[in-house]
């Protein structure tokens, strides 16, 4: 088996996307020099070059890249090299222009950007193996290779194609998953608007309607699409295991639930042998550390808790938002060392050397159109010193408090058509309920619903429209086994093939919450709900309230006006050693606040009101010790009580009592003991 770490890489990984076709060649060996002085240690090389690789069918050229890679080689520097199927070459597309993806609305998109592939095409799988075995049998054995890059960014730009090709591959997926017609009718629930097949041949992609199309049908070709592009993957990564045996695989992932909603990560982080993901800050006038904590704590998670590689961010501002601010002075410093608390063996860019052309001329860069007289580039230069002072954390594992529930095909259901309201959203619930846990200073595990949830004292569900009998199970028996348990409204409700669970709402959570639901009464655009507890304190609901019916819970806050009043909001029930609480509306963030710091309580997890707004506090443990990562997000200089003496990594200083750390750094003390 392949290993799950770069191959040859003793530190930590600092460096980014380099892409040498872009320049003379003149400017190389400027670029390796720059590199060391950098303390660049991993660059990414070849991701976007088939076209030049391969410049015409069968016709290779390899020299250009043979001299990159030795030339990288001789300068200490390691290679992460992409196999290029993510931008096959123009002669391609236009001997095979079927392999262009087609929207559900019919239109086939043209040559000129990234990404556009339709992913059933055999013209392109066959191309795309064999650039991928060429680039196998040259440089597998190459002393920079450090691992192995498949295509880039999955499921964007393009994350469906709705072609002939297509069709005829859904039609296979579904006799694999299904075995019969009859399977098909029953999970999609065909009798309703006579939508009965006879045989598979009959079905299509879910294409343009007149109006709703069926809501399993949509849901299993969103399964089907991610699973089609997951084939493509290992088909490259089993040739480049064949050919290059001991280099591991990956493909450069994009958790935030602000940047891909069409990947299932949890599938896809059993294929690569090392987790990398590429994360950017969204400027939306939101906490963007918050956002990136986010992030670090799902790619982790999706790695199963093991170390994890940022593959790329941003130096400063990107180029492909309405509005593109650069970072402060130190926020580079500050997201990066975030991404490596929560668990990344170190911190990539894109790019090395910003670009003069091109769509992302203006995407901020390791080496700016400024040269080294920069801003960025000290900054550069002072991020690389400070990583290369972590390296003893390589390997290390970061330590959660708590577990969120989260399930991208549970989002995939509730973000079809004709739902109760369109303002439920489960991404802001996630972002929100996340939010209301980095305020408390607790570190976030994310699970899936089936997953063993014992190692964790409190468990959040914030939104899980879709769930198996199996994960209400799984919640049933972590309650009653000690544990606490919190969760947010329209939870529970239909199974795998979107159909509405037996019985009354919340189907395989009512035992658990102790509680049904008769009706959903969502909140007219603007509507606010107020809620009462028996202490006289208020909450401020709004988008959605319930009916609901406690059976053996008790109920903490009430509904005190709307169509609802007098009835449960809140409620708590004790089902044998563990508690389960429930929430039928949208609590503002400080009822978020006020409902976990109850089920805190509940869970034993002691308050952290010493910790100031915006100071991050991570552990990450391991045979090398274990180190506190502290970022001082604030404009203030803060002070953050410590347990015992270490040394600060960053600075070489002891540490102990009450550690210093000004406004915008980061301090990382490794912990004596």
């Amino acid at each position: 088996m392949p290993d799950t770490t770069p191959k040859g890489l003793t530190r930590l990984a600092f460096g980014g996307d380099y892409n040498p076709e872009q320049w003379p060649e003149s400017v190389w060996h400027e670029d390796v020099r720059l590199m060391r002085e950098a303390g660049v240690t991993m660059v990414s090389v070849g991701i976007f070059s088939w076209a030049l690789l391969e410049p015409a069918p069968g016709e290779y050229d390899f020299a250009w890249l043979d001299r990159v890679l030795d030339l990288l080689h001789d300068n200490g520097i390691r290679v992460d090299l992409g196999t290029p199927t993510v931008a096959p070459p123009a002669w391609f597309y236009r001997a095979h222009p079927e392999a262009l993806p087609v929207t559900a609305e019919g239109v086939r998109y043209e040559f000129g950007s990234r990404g556009a592939i339709c992913h059933s095409d055999a013209d392109y799988r066959a191309a795309a193996a064999n650039i991928t075995t060429r680039l196998a049998e040259r440089y597998g054995g190459h002393p920079a290779l450090a691992l192995w890059h498949v295509h880039n960014e999955y499921g964007v730009p393009v994350s469906a194609c709705y072609c002939d090709s297509c069709a005829a591959h859904f039609r296979r997926w579904l006799a694999d998953t299904y075995g019969s017609v009859d399977a098909v009718n029953e999970a999609w629930g065909t009798a309703f608007w006579g939508q009965h097949y006879t045989d598979l041949a009959q079905i299509n992609p879910p294409r343009v309607t007149p109006t709703v199309v069926n809501p399993g049908q949509a849901l299993d070709y969103r399964r089907f699409a991610d699973a089609t592009v997951r084939e493509n993957f290992r088909m490259e990564r089993d040739i480049l295991h064949r050919l290059a045996p001991g280099v591991p695989v990956t493909t450069n992932f994009m958790t935030a639930l602000s940047q891909c909603d069409s990947m299932d990560y949890w599938a896809w982080g059993r294929e690569v042998d090392l987790v990398t993901n590429d994360h950017y800050l969204i400027t939306d006038g939101r906490r963007t550390h918050v956002n990136l904590a986010m992030a670090a704590d799902l790619t982790r998670s999706v790695a199963g808790g093991a170390p994890w590689l940022l593959l790329e961010h941003s130096t400063s501002g990107v180029s492909w938002q309405p509005r593109n601010p650069a970072k402060a002075p130190g926020q580079m410093a500050r997201n990066s060392l975030a991404h490596v608390a929560r668990g990344s063996d170190g911190a990539l860019f894109f790019q090395w050397r910003q670009s003069r052309r091109g769509a992302e001329k203006f995407h901020s860069a390791m080496l700016p159109h400024g040269g080294t007289g920069t801003r960025v580039w000290r900054e550069v230069v002072e991020l690389g010193a400070a990583i290369d002072s972590l390296a003893r954390i390589r390997g290390t594992r970061t330590r959660a408090d708590v577990a969120v529930l989260w399930d991208w095909q549970s989002w995939w259901a509730q973000n079809l058509q004709w739902r109760p309201s369109e303002d439920h959203d489960p991404r802001e619930r996630a972002d929100a309920f996340y939010e209301a846990l980095y305020d408390r200073h607790l570190t976030v595990d994310f699970a899936h619903p089936e997953s063993d949830l014992s190692a964790y004292p409190l468990v959040v569900v914030p939104a899980l429209y879709l769930m198996t009998e199996a994960a209400g199970d799984n919640l049933r028996e972590y309650v009653e086994n000690g544990g606490t348990l919190v969760v947010s409204y329209f939870s529970g409700i239909v199974d795998e093939h979107d159909a509405v669970h037996a019985g009354a709402y919340p189907g395989p959570l009512r035992e658990t919450l102790g509680l049904t639901v008769e009706e959903f009464s969502p909140l007219l655009e603007g509507r606010r709900v107020r809620l009462t507890g028996p202490d006289g304190s208020e909450l401020t609901g709004d988008v959605w309230t319930e009916f609901v019916v406690p059976g053996a819970a008790e109920t903490v806050w009430s509904y005190a006006d709307g169509l609802t009043a007098g009835r449960p909001a809140v409620t708590r029930h004790e089902l044998g050693e563990g508690t389960a609480w429930y929430v039928s509306t949208r609590l503002d963030a400080h009822g978020l606040d006020t409902l976990l710091g109850c089920a805190a309580e509940d869970a034993r997890i002691a308050p952290r009101a010493e910790l100031p707004r915006d100071v991050e506090v991570v552990h990450r443990t391991g045979e090398s010790g274990e180190f506190l990562f502290v970022i001082n997000h604030t404009a203030t200089d803060a002070k953050v009580p410590l347990d015992t003496h270490g040394t600060e990594l960053l600075t070489g200083e002891r540490a102990a009592g009450r550690l210093a750390v000004p406004a915008g750094t980061v301090r990382v003390v490794r912990l004596d003991g």
